[in-house]
């Protein structure tokens, strides 16, 4: 075999391992997500059975201050109103465009895959455990 031959087979073979490795990593952040989601929900009933009802969610801007208005219902997670989840089970980052336009008309912030450990590599250092965080929301709702 020449050596072009060698160096292509190795690419070859290195693509695969690699697309492999991104096939388990996606497998496995879908795993998290749906486990996640059902926490979430079953958070939720556990809201509405204490009569913490949802409320409106506001949205922060990545650059300015101030919260932008969504069409968006639920409950936040945070005392800094950074994550939020909705009453159908939708984790979201209450982080938007802040531009003109969003402020006038409003945003709409997209979900976000809902982690098992909320916070895990951010540099605040302020990680939990889902169920935790919404058991902290459920003896202490966060009222804006």
């Amino acid at each position: 075999m020449s050596a072009q031959a060698d160096q292509e087979d190795w690419s070859r073979h290195r693509r695969q391992a690699i697309e492999v490795k991104e096939q388990a990593l996606q497998a496995a952040r879908e795993d998290e997500h749906r486990r996640a989601t059902s926490i979430i929900r079953e958070a939720i009933a556990r809201f509405q059975d204490a009569g913490i009802i949802p409320i409106p969610l506001r949205a922060r801007p990545y650059i300015g201050s101030g919260t932008i208005r969504t069409a968006l219902q639920g409950w936040y997670l945070k005392h800094d109103l950074s994550l939020a989840v909705d009453a159908g089970g939708r984790y979201y980052v209450m982080r938007v465009d802040g531009g003109l336009r969003a402020r006038l008309r409003g945003a709409t912030p997209e979900p976000s895959m809902a982690p098992l450990v909320v916070g895990r590599g951010a540099r605040d250092g302020d990680t939990f455990g889902l169920e935790e965080l919404l058991q902290m929301r459920l003896e202490d709702p966060v009222r804006p």
